[in-house]
């Protein structure tokens, strides 16, 4: 009997003593402060750790099977739920060199639900020690464009990151390969400056591979948080993601238009095959922190991101296959943004947030016009406003409670099922467990 229990036993140990070792968090992709994962790289023996996190969540729509940004479409039959929303499981890895020095990091993260088990990051990074600026990662990790696609799940205060940042960076992720610069030296200018580079797929990771030989440049410039006094601090950024789709067909889709009427023409020229399809982002994004005399912090947050986006006829997140047939890729203006007003309420440990987004997805046709008289646009091309209240208690270091409100509402147009606005609102009752 007990030589049954000693592989337990041992298993037990084993994951004990991982779990005595400190965590070292990301600096680039999943922490809320950038500069909380260098805290403990000069501890000799921090050198793995497990940590994790789990969002179980009970969500009341509008009406049944609503599609919905907040965790998810709903199915048919349903406007009530219980979701096991996220369950993380992070492994983190730090190869010290002489003199106390990171030289490499390793990171893999698991999620697994009632839906599916997947792979969110997987990859390894090189530590520059002559200067203490620069780094570069290679593998599967989130995109270094803007500021809320690397604001982790765990520690963003509304629970989904707003409709833009979903459509366009769909799971944050990719494969690729980004140079950083980020000083993890005090006494010098750059120690307020970070930038990134890198090459990646483009599709993402929801895609069953790389499709096409082009790749995404992505290249993000960010100002840490900078005083600007005793009480008040200021972070800011730019992005540039320029990338595109190789066209599979001669049919290549955009707006315009004709005798007086916007529609979606087509141009079908032979010439289009393996042609490109654009994907360019721009964006811009500002924190300002503000504390008051009680000692309570109050942040905005705003976020801007334009360009021409690269989707389908019936959706305008990037597509995940080539077309073919008579299918072809369509070419839209967009535009979004998001604001967050952040406000602690008696105490740090309660919260209280305010957020508004927009995305519209084609810039060059709104309201009335979609669903016209000779016009053929579909859903893909309706703008959308939501409005989110929330409050959030932080139980203990590892339980927060969200509460949350999501307000949507689709610009009325023409269109079958768009004539008025859609009831999808969704509240959100979210427990989150973090170790």
């Amino acid at each position: 009997m007990l030589r049954k229990k000693l592989p337990l036993l041992a298993l037990a140990l084993f994951v004990y003593q991982f779990l005595q070792a400190q965590y070292l968090m990301d600096m680039v992709d999943t922490s809320k402060e950038t500069g909380r994962g260098l805290l403990n790289l000069y501890k000799k023996f921090d050198h793995l750790k497990i940590g994790g996190y789990i969002q179980p969540q009970f969500q009341i729509a509008g009406s049944k099977g609503i599609k919905s940004f907040e965790g998810g479409d709903f199915s048919a039959k349903v406007n009530n739920r219980f979701m096991l929303r996220r369950s993380r499981v992070r492994i983190d890895y730090v190869h010290f060199s002489d003199g106390k020095k990171p030289s490499v990091q390793i990171v893999f993260q698991f999620d697994a639900n009632e839906r599916a088990f997947t792979v969110r990051d997987v990859w390894g990074r090189i530590f520059e020690n002559r200067y203490k600026l620069f780094s570069f990662t290679i593998g599967m990790f989130a995109r270094p464009f803007g500021y809320e696609v690397n604001l982790s799940s765990s520690d963003r205060e509304s629970p989904e990151r707003g409709r833009m940042s979903q459509i366009l960076m769909k799971s944050e992720r990719d494969l690729g390969a980004m140079i950083s610069l980020d000083s993890r030296r005090k006494d010098i200018a750059l120690k307020y400056l970070k930038a990134d580079i890198g090459f990646f797929n483009g599709q993402g990771i929801n895609a069953a591979g790389d499709f096409d030989n082009s790749k995404d440049l992505i290249g993000n410039l960010a100002l840490k948080p900078y005083p600007l006094g005793k009480k008040m601090t200021v972070a800011a950024g730019a992005s540039v993601l320029y990338g595109s789709l190789a066209q599979n067909t001669k049919y290549v889709y955009s707006t315009n238009t004709v005798l007086g009427i916007k529609k979606i023409t087509v141009d079908s020229s032979i010439a289009n095959i393996d042609k490109t399809s654009p994907r360019h982002y721009y964006g811009a994004n500002m924190q300002l922190k503000f504390k008051s005399h009680k000692g309570l912090t109050t942040e905005l947050r705003a976020e801007f991101v334009t360009g021409k986006q690269t989707g389908t006829a019936t959706n305008s997140e990037t597509p995940t296959a080539l077309t073919t047939g008579s299918d072809g890729f369509h070419i839209r203006h967009f535009n979004g943004a998001y604001f967050y007003l952040l406000q602690p309420i008696f105490n740090t440990r309660n919260q209280l947030l305010l957020k508004y987004d927009w995305y519209d997805p084609n810039t060059k046709v709104s309201g009335n016009e979609i669903g016209a008289a000779g016009s053929n646009f579909t859903a893909a091309n309706i703008k959308y406003h939501t409005i989110g209240l929330g409050y959030i208690n932080y139980l203990t270091e590892n339980v927060k409670i969200v509460l949350y409100y999501a307000k949507v509402t689709n610009e009325k147009t023409q269109l079958t099922g768009f004539t008025s606005d859609v009831k999808d609102d969704v509240f959100t009752c979210r427990l989150q467990f973090r170790f």
